[in-house]
């Protein structure tokens, strides 16, 4: 009986082993094509919101420093990455990338593009799971105009037609929501306003 067990586990053990490798091996042949198809995705919504930029440029910055900021301000959001758009080479502007974890069925990541002067050029998410047909809507090109080409120090959500260039009109049925990427475009401007060559 106890050698057949030992057996049983040696067996198990040996196949837990070789389906390891073949997951590891298959995991390394994908990982180049998965690391360029995010690449590719990350350089898409920088160009949805900085269409003049020529190129690109990783910002490096304190994360912890970033997140104590959004704290002080009242949000809830995350900075995740910050990239300075450059045209002609000079700095044009910035595309500051920013989770939401306030969306009503998970976290809203997307990418701000800010001018050097504080105007916000609109946004691109990268990452939403919003419910279909509500919450959703914040991909649509008629929410999202709303953010477009506006110098405002924030936004606010309003329920009906805006009276005001900051004012941003709630998603039918989806207030959680409108609240959620108008408050993370709110951080990326509090967060642009830190950057040395931010608007002054």
């Amino acid at each position: 009986m106890n050698k057949k067990i030992v057996h049983d586990a040696l067996v198990l053990m040996t196949f837990a082993l070789v389906l390891g490798g073949i997951l590891g091996a298959v995991y390394q042949i994908t990982k180049p094509a998965i690391t360029q198809a995010e690449y590719e995705k990350t350089q898409a919504a920088y160009k949805a919101v900085f269409a003049d930029a020529e190129s690109f440029e990783t910002v490096e910055f304190d994360k912890a420093a970033a997140e104590a900021l959004m704290a002080s301000n009242g949000y809830k959001d995350s900075i995740d990455d910050v990239e300075r758009a450059v045209a002609g080479g000079e700095t044009v502007g910035y595309v500051i990338t920013v989770t939401a974890k306030d969306g009503s069925q998970g976290s809203i990541t997307l990418s701000v593009g800010i001018k050097s002067d504080g105007t916000v050029n609109g946004y691109s998410i990268t990452s939403i799971s919003e419910t279909p047909g509500l919450g959703m809507k914040a991909t649509e090109e008629n929410f999202m105009a709303q953010f477009e080409g506006k110098l405002v120090s924030d936004f606010v959500v309003v329920k009906s037609t805006p009276a005001a260039e900051n004012e941003i009109e709630a998603i039918a049925g989806s207030t959680i929501t409108t609240k959620a990427v108008t408050n993370a475009c709110n951080a990326a401007i509090v967060y642009f306003q830190s950057l040395a060559g931010g608007a002054q």
